[in-house]
């Protein structure tokens, strides 16, 4: 019997595993939430798909993602990254993804966290209840307050588009359609 998923994972079965498997599960890993917002970033402009095809690219690239790694990368290293055919090869981008890792390690000094700012006091994953795609929004308020907070602290290529993918990736909210299987798997894994 064929499952219900939601249209925009396709057919593609790196994309299908995502979908089925990461993508809307709560994540509260300091780590993958890093390294989620990161690519976020390089996705900006092309399709996940493309992104999924390269991450394990992006994660010898970048140090698997440890940011307190990459926060230390030099002209070398931004040399070695945009001459990276694997890899999302704009400099923008790469500079963003080593200044995040460097406005993280600011936080962690703080004792603050990425996990603090997509939980913010230990919020609930937000269950939406979507029937088609359309529904499904770029942005939010919450996206939008949340892209001015990481801004605030030093990371760039966080705007609220960018922010809500995040958000929905770390399964802040569950944007999973409503006959999509994996919906009430991950309002199961909310609770």
């Amino acid at each position: 019997m064929p499952v219900d998923r939601c249209a925009w994972c396709g057919s593609d079965p790196l994309y299908v595993a995502y979908h089925d498997e990461e993508w809307g599960v709560p994540c509260r890993d300091e780590q993958t939430l890093f390294e989620l917002l990161i690519l976020e970033g390089m996705q900006a402009g092309l399709s996940w798909l493309t992104i999924l095809r390269k991450r394990e690219n992006f994660r010898r690239a970048f140090s698997s993602f440890r940011p307190e790694v990459i926060a230390h990368y030099r002209e070398s290293d931004r040399t070695r990254l945009l001459s990276n055919p694997g890899i999302v090869r704009n400099r923008a981008k790469i500079d963003a993804a080593i200044g995040n890792a460097r406005a993280l390690l600011e936080l962690w000094q703080r004792g603050d966290s990425l996990t603090a700012y997509l939980w913010q006091e230990g919020a609930a994953p937000i269950q939406n209840r979507w029937c088609t795609l359309a529904e499904v929004p770029a942005e939010t308020p919450e996206s939008r307050d949340l892209a001015k907070r990481l801004k605030s602290a030093g990371f760039r290529f966080v705007g609220p588009t960018i922010c809500y993918a995040w958000m929905q990736a770390a399964g802040r909210v569950n944007d999973h359609l409503v006959h999509c299987h994996r919906h009430e798997a991950c309002a199961r894994l909310a609770a």
